[in-house]
């Protein structure tokens, strides 16, 4: 027998599970560490999902995306469900699903990457006891949906992430923040492309900027772990906020503003949201009120703290 047909012919064993799955919001690049460090903050997408005995798809969204994001199978949970399954050769079944989501989309928060990691995590779920996905399974399988594992990574595990990519497929270190680092999130109204501000990055950049860019990921990184006091100069770039500032004017505007007075601001992710990685409490509250003071448009601040533990898998 086939592992296909073997795993098709427990179809009926799996009717009635039900799967319970949490996936933290990311930061992507942190300023310099393009396609390479990300984030997970602690703001949550929460997801159940129910094997049906019946074919087809049954979709309820809450919050973020309700009214507004498909309920059939081209919802990006169901595909990405859909493709674990395929992979181990297990046809999609009847699903329900119920999505309470808080992670703004199109904002540079990884509601993509989340949702991704909630259907593989899901599918991981249904798939207990059938077929055992490691974390680095989950980690290819989430990356060959999203593209680029910068966001995925620190969905699934957590913390800040190093995200690489080998002949093997994708890699992540998993590294804890220090305590003092307290982000803030400053979110627009208006939302950015992923695809727009990626297809504004030059096909190469001067040997000087690539030079500086090495310099401050390393310093990045020790930053986060070690010295937040360093925050600043750490997250100077030269590869991806420049070429994409002319999308993102308000976005531009006001890192310029935040950062001439001394606070660590990036883009967040693709943006059009903005990261401060604050070195204390006290120092988000100033940036917070530096935003408020100067921006022309309505920008909420989310005072988020680092997420530890990633992607939460459990039985419904």
């Amino acid at each position: 027998m086939t592992a296909a047909v073997a795993l098709n012919s427990l179809a009926s064993e799996l009717v009635g599970r039900r799967v319970s799955v949490q996936v933290p919001a990311t930061s992507a690049n942190l300023g310099p560490g393009f396609d390479t460090l990300g984030l997970a903050l602690a703001l949550y997408d929460e997801l159940v999902v129910e094997v049906l005995p019946a074919p087809g798809v049954d979709i309820h969204v809450e919050g973020v995306g309700a009214g507004e994001v498909p309920t059939d199978e081209s919802h990006l949970v169901v595909r990405s469900i859909a493709h674990v399954l395929a992979h181990y050769g297990y046809s999609l079944p009847g699903l329900r699903l119920e999505a309470r989501n808080s992670i703004p989309h199109g904002r540079g928060l990884g509601s993509s990457g989340a949702a991704i990691v909630s259907g593989v995590m899901a599918a991981k779920g249904i798939l207990e006891g059938v077929v055992e996905i490691s974390d680095n399974d989950a980690l290819a399988l989430a990356t060959e949906l999203e593209g680029h594992p910068d966001n995925v990574a620190p969905a699934l595990f957590g913390g800040l992430t190093i995200a690489w990519t080998t002949p093997e497929g994708p890699q992540h270190k998993k590294l804890m923040v220090h305590r003092g680092v307290s982000p803030v999130v400053f979110v627009p109204e208006h939302v950015m492309s992923t695809a727009l501000a990626r297809s504004l990055q030059p096909e190469s950049v001067p040997h000087e900027d690539a030079v500086f860019n090495v310099s401050r990921s390393a310093l990045l990184v020790a930053a986060l772990i070690q010295s937040p006091e360093l925050l600043l100069a750490a997250t100077e770039d030269k590869l991806h906020q420049n070429y994409r500032a002319a999308a993102m004017p308000e976005t531009n505007a006001l890192i310029v503003a935040l950062r001439a007075a001394g606070y660590p601001a990036v883009v967040s992710g693709a943006g059009p949201s903005i990261l401060v990685l604050a070195s204390d409490p006290g120092q988000r509250l100033g940036a917070a009120d530096l935003v408020a003071a100067v921006s022309e448009t309505p920008w909420q601040a989310l005072h988020l703290a680092v997420d530890f533990k990633g992607s939460v898998n459990a039985s419904a």
